[in-house]
């Protein structure tokens, strides 16, 4: 497991507002995720999922409503649907570079980065340029970047959308892991065999939570 210092913070969204260019893209959502709790958001392509996500790690600020930690991109690793990913970069070193860039050098970083890939399932692919990866591979190299990282909150941006059952499998064992290592974690997904295997679902409708979410609450 990576280094990491104490669990995860507890997110509390109160009345979130996120509009563009005159489009209400999430209206009024309430949501809490809290360490130890694999929370999922679901909802068809445009409902929202992205735009909540992001403002859940703290990489936009809604423009209404009220979400805490203040700090919570500090916190925060995240996996997004577009891999993000330097095509002329190793696998390995697509994940040892952001750790580099925190600090984390020498044998601290190696060890990371591997242990990373290899609960991705990738340990064999170290030395292949993202370009010549498949588009399931790239997504797990995303996964392997964010569970190196050691974050207190890890949010996934639809982490199995081009996976294999098998490679899905990994993914979703290795997010349990975190989140029973103290991690708060949250994904978005279409997928409602992966949703119900997290332990708080809302659904997004039009940028609203539908009344139906189901909230399964931890012990």
């Amino acid at each position: 497991m990576t280094a990491r210092s104490g669990e995860g913070p507890r997110v509390h969204g109160q009345g979130l507002v996120v509009a563009r260019a005159g489009r209400v893209i999430l209206d009024h959502v309430d949501i809490e995720a809290e360490p130890g709790v694999v929370t999922a958001v679901t909802g068809a392509s445009g409902a929202g999922k992205s735009t909540l996500l992001w403002v859940i790690a703290g990489l936009i600020e809604p423009d209404a409503g009220s979400i805490s930690p203040d700090n919570r991109f500090d916190l925060s690793a995240v996996v997004v649907q577009s891999y993000g990913l330097l095509p002329v970069l190793t696998a390995k070193e697509n994940v040892e570079l952001p750790l580099l860039m925190r600090g984390v050098t020498g044998e601290e970083a190696r060890r990371r980065t591997e242990g990373a890939l290899a609960r991705a399932g990738l340990p064999e692919l170290h030395d292949r340029l993202a370009e010549e990866l498949s588009g399931g591979q790239r997504q797990r190299v995303a996964v392997a970047r964010a569970l190196a990282m050691g974050a207190q909150l890890l949010v996934a941006d639809e982490p199995t959308a081009e996976l294999d059952a098998a490679s899905a499998s990994l993914v979703v064992t290795a997010l349990r892991a975190e989140a029973d290592a103290g991690v708060t974690v949250v994904l978005s997904t279409n997928d409602p065999s992966l949703a119900a295997l997290c332990d708080r679902v809302y659904h997004l409708h039009d940028g609203a939570i539908q009344p139906d979410t189901s909230r399964v609450e931890s012990d």
